[in-house]
């Protein structure tokens, strides 16, 4: 890593630790806080129409860094501050199944309201988490698979002559001319295979994230209580900031079409907004107490985790730290490690507003 990118990755640090103290501006309170305060519904209103604004500038700010920042050096796919920026985002979404997601689906599953057979017969929310994260892996390869033998059937076979042949053809010969254009060949099969690869990665991500942030804009569109609303927003903001990022990061690799990218964009950035708008308009017909909302909630919660924590150790970790652009470079890695521990543990720490 050079001086520069030295320079950016240490002021993104800086950056990351101003941020995870954004939780604390707004006021403390943990979740159980809202329980103990009165009921109001015009305050409760106020910071949802609040939260719907700014969660949607943090949603769409993160999302646009990267796939804007094809423009900036810094954040180019090809520099290693990209890495170490995506490993963050991976901790992000990573503590965002383990810490937030799983333990409310747990906690849905085996409520009290929940009748005892069979959610309490079962530990269900880890076994749907299992299913989902199987499932992923199912359609991950499949996907990939199905899309790269297209590719294949589609491109002219490889010639696979050997040397012999290629300098008969060639008495006067200039071998190394097909030496190179075999190798421009193998290059580019190689280059579509990955971008195929990102395209899956990146749409089975967006799924995981969507689904859960349906879930939790519904949450905070039905909620009273403005004790509880401040620093869920606030701690949201975070997490959709750095989440957007990781897709972002994953679209930018990806090399969609433009038209394709604005709406992976603007369907990841209006999804919660969107949620929290309907909580609000069912909000005297929804009791998320109920039988059905906490068992509903509880599933999709499960298979969101399931999914996430999938996509965050296999497709964006493990493809990038086994990488050999990762294995060749002692000080990329650490940088990534750290970067990696600081993303997980930020929001782990929000964990505590949200």
């Amino acid at each position: 890593m050079g001086r520069r990118d030295l320079t950016a990755v240490f002021s993104f640090l800086i950056l990351l630790l101003s941020l995870t103290f954004i939780p604390f501006a707004h006021g403390g309170g943990g979740h159980g806080d809202g329980e103990e305060e009165e009921i109001d519904k015009s305050g409760a209103l106020k910071w949802k129409i609040i939260g719907i604004f700014i969660i949607l500038f943090s949603s769409v700010m993160g999302i646009l860094i990267p796939i804007l920042g094809k423009r900036w050096a810094f954040l180019s796919p090809d520099r290693d501050f990209f890495l170490v920026l995506k490993a963050f985002a991976a901790g992000v979404i990573l503590a965002t199944a383990m810490i937030h997601i799983l333990p409310e689906g747990f906690e849905r599953l085996s409520g009290e309201d929940l009748a005892i057979a069979p959610w309490k017969d079962f530990p269900f929310a880890g076994f749907i988490a299992m299913v989902a994260a199987i499932g992923t892996l199912i359609i991950d390869a499949t996907a990939s698979g199905y899309y790269f033998r297209v590719y294949q059937n589609k491109s002219r076979p490889f010639d696979e002559s050997p040397p012999d042949e290629e300098m008969a053809g060639h008495p006067h010969g200039h071998p190394h001319g097909a030496a190179l254009a075999a190798k421009s060949s193998t290059n580019e099969k190689k280059s579509e295979a990955e971008i195929i690869r990102h395209r899956v990665v990146s749409q089975v991500l967006e799924l995981g994230i969507v689904t859960h942030s349906v879930i939790v804009g519904i949450s905070i569109g039905t909620s009273l209580h403005p004790s509880t609303l401040r620093p869920l927003i606030a701690a949201l903001c975070f997490h959709q900031f750095f989440e957007g990022i990781g897709l972002g990061g994953c679209i930018v690799q990806a090399r969609f079409k433009a038209i394709s990218t604005l709406i992976m964009a603007i369907f990841f950035s209006a999804t919660m907004p969107l949620g929290i708008g309907i909580g609000i308009g069912i909000m005297s017909r929804y009791d998320e107490n109920s039988t059905t909302a906490l068992a509903v909630e509880g599933v999709l919660d499960s298979a969101a985790a399931g999914i996430l924590i999938y996509m965050s150790l296999v497709d964006l970790l493990a493809a990038d730290f086994l990488s050999n652009r990762m294995q060749r470079s002692g000080k990329l890695q650490l940088f990534s490690y750290v970067s990696l521990l600081l993303g997980a543990g930020a929001m782990s720490l929000v964990g505590k507003w949200a």
